[in-house]
């Protein structure tokens, strides 16, 4: 899959593929150029995840009732 295809991917898709991807490399059955190729992949998308991520937690760190701007977990 390309880099665009994963760029454009809702988070719970491409969490879903990035398990997908654990699954096969744990169960060991893959050849080392498979191997690589799906573990290069699941960088990709652990890559896309933690945006998406950091992006929602930005935006929820940045809205309140009152508008101000609060930082989710500090006291």
């Amino acid at each position: 899959m390309d880099k665009e295809k994963i760029e454009g991917m809702r988070f719970e898709e491409a969490l879903g593929l990035l398990a997908e991807a654990v699954e096969q490399l744990e169960e060991g059955e893959l050849s080392l150029d498979e191997a690589l190729a799906l573990f290069e992949h699941g960088q990709r998308l652990a890559v896309h995840c933690q945006a998406q991520l950091e992006s929602a937690s930005l935006r929820v760190e940045q809205l309140t009732a009152e508008g101000e701007i609060v930082v989710v977990g500090e006291d």
